[in-house]
């Protein structure tokens, strides 16, 4: 469970109706074969022990009998099994039957969830066997032994305090309350649901939305075990429909009408750090539910779960899409607003042929048409000096025409060998100033025509390049308005790539194809024999990395290890261990030491999850220290 993994599974054995030897021995088996894959919370369908389509079989009690028999040897088969185990079974308690998920952990049964919400419509009959549950947990003798009986019990790990479980039964998750509601509120991050659910059209569905919403609201990991083939055809039909979810996602799900074992891996430290930011969640206090300690090995989980690469780039290309569509759309909505507010008469924009000022002369673009506004009133301005290449000069001045802009040419190595003179810069000496003085210089041209033609500069840094501090202060770090403020750089290639794809407009196409494939560079160096000599990626590292490393830092709030284990099998085939690890301790270093540039940002309109306006998601003190960060780090070896 390191990093707060911990492996989950959901299992749908093969049964037979009322044949509760057989029954067992599928269990035990498949417990068997799930704890050997490492599985430490492992869920089985409702009822399993006997079939859940016993009808008024359930009323024999050599049936009860032989299934509470079958319970406390699948409990002792627990005994030396690292996992706490949840099945459905048949109890008849002080002369009345219930519905019960009974909880195992090492050889004993630790608790005995009853079902609160019994269907009793359409095909399903429940009332005229079982009895609902106590509306509250109470303590039971059973098997002799005192073992908590009732709903919303917690069963809390003794050496993980992340690890609380709660268990409901099937029709709970159907309910307009289900108990899991005031499990999740009191501490449960794990809730499993021992169901039987048979299929009808278009269930699946709806039962995948269902089990996925509910760990959204209450911010947990879900594991749904569903009965399967074995049950009774009499009337209905069983697909064993196992759903494993975290928070709004699915995270694993059974082929349907295939007895099978579903496994994944929740994160339970992600889901206390979306509990502790979700200032909506409010936790119970008083401790009102039984709480039931339970051990397993704290060990390291092996992962099967994938992590995207690219965590702000849908993988499907039409979510993609339209993912794509909304941002453009956030970002011109913002721009709109703010031109009309100020009355802008302009929009003066850098253009450096590079991929973030395309995406926001392309932003800029829109905004005006939503104005209904002559696009001519977007000032391009291109200020070629010591590093322009002929490409992306002409491809500056190319997209500018297209797009309607009107295109002003600025050179300005004159104005800089001046500042140079001036502050006693050799311009032979290549260094930050010689750079820096570049950028300042550009910033200030563009304010000036700004304030020139009544209008406001357009800012074109991304997010990826705030959180590396890779802007010249003062410099293109500033504008009036910076419509790429929460856009990771391997989003705006998406971006400006859909732009691409959806113009009309061939020679446009072709200019933001090539935008697409030059290498991203500030070109502030010369050239070397016309090509671009200063490649931002061989500098700061590359954006891929950086933007994983800045997803799950943010995000979720991960230390440094545990990004660099992702980031490890993810990246698996593309970086070795030690160039992640070299660039992950660069992205720390550098997000501590440039927080000061990210204090006072101009306003920017947030499109994501992530964001680091000072105003907004990232309030962070300019001078804090990384040495707790980089101690971890320090600690990781450069081989396994």
């Amino acid at each position: 469970m390191k990093h707060g993994f911990i492996k989950v599974a959901a299992a749908t054995p093969d049964i037979r109706v009322a044949d509760v030897d057989y029954n067992k021995e599928k269990i035990c088996a498949l417990l068997r074969e799930a704890c050997n894959e490492g599985a430490k919370i492992i869920v089985f369908p409702e009822l399993c022990v006997t079939g859940y389509t016993c009808g008024d079989l359930f009323t024999q009690d050599i049936l009860l009998k032989a299934a509470k028999e079958a319970l406390l040897e699948i409990a002792g088969f627990t005994k030396d099994r690292d996992a706490l185990v949840f099945v459905g079974v048949p109890l008849s308690v002080g002369g009345k039957l219930y519905n019960v998920a009974a909880a195992l952990n090492n050889g004993k049964i630790i608790g005995l969830t009853t079902k609160t919400f019994l269907p009793n419509y359409a095909e399903f009959y429940e009332m005229r066997q079982f009895t609902p549950g106590p509306d509250r947990a109470q303590y039971i003798q059973f098997a002799g032994e005192q073992v908590p009986f009732g709903p919303q019990i917690l069963f809390c790990d003794t050496d993980m305090d992340e690890l609380i479980v709660s268990a409901e039964i099937c029709e709970a998750v159907w309910s307009p309350v289900p108990p899991s509601i005031f499990a999740a509120l009191e501490g449960a991050t794990v809730i499993v649901n021992c169901s039987a659910s048979d299929e009808t059209i278009g269930k699946d569905t709806y039962r995948r939305e269902l089990i996925a919403g509910q760990s959204a609201r209450l911010i947990a990991g879900y594991v749904y075990a569903n009965a399967g083939e074995g049950e009774s055809t009499t009337d209905v039909v069983f697909g064993g429909h196992n759903i494993i979810a975290e928070n709004g996602t699915v995270l694993k799900e059974a082929r349907r009408y295939h007895n099978e074992i579903i496994y994944s891996e929740f994160d339970l430290q992600r889901i206390i750090s979306e509990r502790r930011k979700n200032t909506t969640f409010q936790t119970a206090e008083g401790y009102s539910l039984i709480r039931v300690p339970f051990h397993i090995k704290n060990e390291k989980t092996k992962l099967t779960r994938q992590f995207p690469r690219r965590p702000f780039v849908p993988s499907d290309e039409r979510a993609r899409a339209q993912r794509c569509e909304e941002i453009l759309t956030i970002q011109a909505m913002g721009l709109k607003k703010r031109l009309a507010h100020t009355n802008a008469k302009t929009a003066v924009v850098g253009i450096s042929g590079g991929l973030d000022s395309t995406l926001a002369l392309l932003v800029t673009a829109r905004a005006f048409d939503m104005l209904d506004r002559d696009k001519k009133d977007i000032i391009a301005v291109t200020m070629p000096c010591f590093g322009t290449t002929d490409r992306t000069y002409n491809n500056a001045c190319e997209m500018s025409r297209k797009t309607g802009a009107t295109l002003r040419e600025v050179p300005i190595a004159e104005a800089v060998n001046i500042h140079f003179r001036d502050i006693g810069q050799d311009p032979e000496t290549h260094d930050v100033t010689y750079e820096n003085s570049q950028a300042r210089e550009r910033t200030q041209v563009l304010m000036d025509i700004a304030n020139r033609t009544g209008g406001m500069v357009i800012g074109t840094g991304d997010m990826s390049e705030l959180a590396l501090g890779w802007a010249t202060y003062n410099g293109d770090h500033m504008s009036m308005y910076g419509v790429n403020a929460s856009v990771p750089k391997t989003l705006v290639r998406h971006l400006v790539k859909y732009a691409a794809d959806e113009t009309t407009d061939e020679e446009l196409k072709k200019v933001l194809y090539d935008v697409l494939d030059t290498p991203v560079s500030p070109e502030l160096l010369p050239p070397k024999d016309g090509d671009i000599a200063q490649k931002t990626e061989d500098l700061v590292g590359p954006y891929e990395l950086h933007d994983f490393f800045l997803y799950y830092m943010l995000r979720f709030g991960y230390e440094p290890a545990k990004i660099f284990r992702l980031a490890e099998n993810v990246f698996d085939g593309v970086y070795d261990r030690a160039t992640i690890l070299k660039w992950l301790k660069t992205f720390c270093r550098r997000f501590f030491s440039q927080q000061f540039k990210r204090s006072c940002l101009p306003d920017g309109p947030k499109i994501g999850t992530v964001a680091l306006s000072p105003r907004g998601d990232w309030r962070m003190p300019s001078d804090a220290c990384v040495a707790v960060w980089m101690k971890e780090l320090d600690e990781i070896p450069l081989r396994d």
